[in-house]
């Protein structure tokens, strides 16, 4: 194969559409869609679980795509907008249904501060995909965020809260993790795993606990690991800011 032919094929192969990666992204886009769903029909324990499936489905079908070497446009395009879905409206209507409805115009408000957030996040990660430092996000990935709101309403739900005692709270909440997708914060992306090479042994064991920490108490112990994960860029800026600035370089222009 020459290269103007090997060049046609591998731009064939971008634009191609790819069964297995693309039914990972379906999933959590049905994830997400029944989220709001059942959002709207009051059930919000289902949705909020619903999110945190979609979550799931959304890191694996990338890492499906990589392993399987069937990357595309489309499967990034078509990811991104299953995003938005899962990770930008369900959250807003869960919230809005759950706990905004007697704000008023505050209410919806919040959501769509929540749900713009997201949007503007993931524009910003399509745009930078490929001018960033890979081992940090950029802002609050959106799928943490929706991880963060929806696991605050699973966590009320199961200690017997209701969304109308707790409405100002989750205003809050829900309007801080929308304006940390939009900031310029850093967060560990955990892309140094390579799940394709062999690990040392203490990571295998890491996430051994991590599954027994999370199946001990999942909806509070899944909240406490996305609010601690949220803060950590707070806490990383706030490092950064007392680390001394080197010293300026001497402008070769002025005479000594």
């Amino acid at each position: 194969m020459n290269e103007v032919e090997q060049r046609k094929h591998m731009d064939l192969r971008r634009r191609s559409i790819y069964l297995l990666p693309n039914l990972f992204t379906t999933a959590a886009l049905f994830a997400g869609f029944y989220a709001i769903v059942q959002a709207m029909n009051g059930k919000f324990e289902y949705a909020a679980v619903a999110i945190f499936i979609a979550m799931v489905l959304d890191g694996l079908d990338g890492r499906v795509a990589r392993l399987t070497h069937t990357q595309s446009e489309f499967g990034a395009e078509y990811d991104s907008l299953s995003d938005m879905v899962s990770f930008g409206v369900a959250p807003s209507i869960l919230m809005y249904e759950w706990a905004f409805r007697d704000l008023g115009k505050w209410g919806w408000f919040a959501a769509f501060i929540f749900c713009a957030g997201a949007a503007l996040r993931l524009a910003r990660f399509n745009t930078n995909i490929d001018v960033v430092d890979k081992r940090y996000f950029q802002g609050l990935p959106s799928p943490a965020a929706a991880a963060l709101v929806a696991g605050f309403v699973w966590v009320m739900l199961d200690n017997h809260f209701t969304g109308f005692e707790l409405r100002w709270y989750a205003a809050l909440l829900t309007v801080f993790a929308g304006l940390s997708m939009v900031s310029n914060l850093k967060y560990y992306s955990f892309k140094a795993v390579n799940m394709r090479k062999s690990v040392p042994f203490i990571v295998i064991f890491l996430f051994v606990l991590f599954f027994i920490f999370v199946a001990q108490d999942p909806p509070l112990n899944l909240f406490l690991l996305f609010f601690g994960y949220c803060l950590s860029g707070y806490v990383m800026w706030l490092l950064g800011l007392r680390k001394p600035k080197p010293p300026a370089l001497p402008d070769s222009s002025t005479p000594p």
